[in-house]
């Protein structure tokens, strides 16, 4: 026979106090975890969102910056031919858009934000070859003033840090310290675990407990290679507990570390050069 129980019976059963504190207190833990989840994915959004913002800025800068001195740089071609090229001479308007199309040509790698010595060689060479052709002694005047705009576009290359010659580079590698070199470069960057340390940060900054998990580095093990790279300036900590970021030495020294990377195995998959090793306890 089936029983009727009244809602009343069941509103009167008394849960006792300390199981009702037990599951209030499991709500909270699960509730703290859930809030603390949410808090890290926030914030990773949000740096990844800054960086990517201010990534776009620097671009915009750069690209505002290049049209402005290419702006500059071509004025100064067309008033420069115009000016001073020989003014009595039938093959004027021929050379001058000749000239102008080289120097034009030359003026143009700004944008590149790098210009190869292989690349000024063949703009020079193409003058000296449309120099040697040249049939009256008028033309020394023309050639002079070409010869002139394209030294001021390299000295101006120059004064941007985006082209050096090979004399330059060999003075530079004469003048580099061993000793700097090694303690500040080599020796910081010569182990996997400080490399994929790099790695992670040159994306978005990390705390201690996120780069542990990433690495598979535990406590003093992961502090001392945090540690190396805080003491050559590759890496810095926003304060005491904070998250640990990249620096502008450190991201320069990662990117031109894959540059010549790339440059020496020009061949490689690109899955196996971006492949990350597996990475053991130190």
């Amino acid at each position: 026979m089936t029983k009727n129980y009244k809602i009343e019976t069941f509103l009167s059963i008394r849960i006792p106090d300390h199981l009702m504190k037990d599951d209030m207190q499991s709500e909270l833990v699960a509730i703290r975890s859930k809030l603390s989840e949410m808090h890290e994915d926030l914030k990773r959004f949000i740096e990844r969102s800054n960086q990517q913002h201010l990534e776009s800025i620097l671009k915009g800068c750069r690209s505002d910056f290049s049209n402005a001195i290419i702006g500059y740089a071509t004025n100064e071609i067309e008033q420069g031919l115009e000016r001073n090229m020989e003014k009595n001479c039938h093959m004027r308007e021929a050379c001058r858009s000749l000239f102008s199309d080289l120097l034009k040509r030359n003026i143009e790698q700004i944008r590149d934000g790098k210009v190869s010595e292989e690349s000024i060689s063949k703009a020079r060479s193409k003058l000296k070859g449309l120099r040697e052709n040249a049939r009256y002694d008028q033309c020394v005047r023309c050639f002079s003033e070409t010869s002139r705009i394209l030294d001021k576009q390299v000295d101006l290359m120059h004064s941007l840090n985006i082209y050096r010659d090979k004399g330059e580079s060999n003075e530079i590698i004469l003048a580099l310290s061993e000793e700097r070199i090694v303690d500040e470069m080599i020796e910081p960057l010569s182990n996997k675990q400080r490399i994929q340390i790099m790695k992670v940060l040159s994306s978005e900054t990390k705390t201690f407990s996120a780069l542990s998990s990433l690495t598979g580095l535990r406590g003093g093990n992961l502090l001392f290679h945090l540690q190396k790279l805080l003491d050559c300036g590759m890496i810095l900590q926003r304060n005491e507990r904070g998250d640990y970021m990249i620096t502008e030495k450190g991201y320069k020294a990662l990117r031109g570390l894959a540059e010549t990377y790339m440059g020496l195995n020009p061949k490689k998959p690109s899955a196996e050069i971006n492949e990350s090793p597996k990475v053991a306890n130190a």
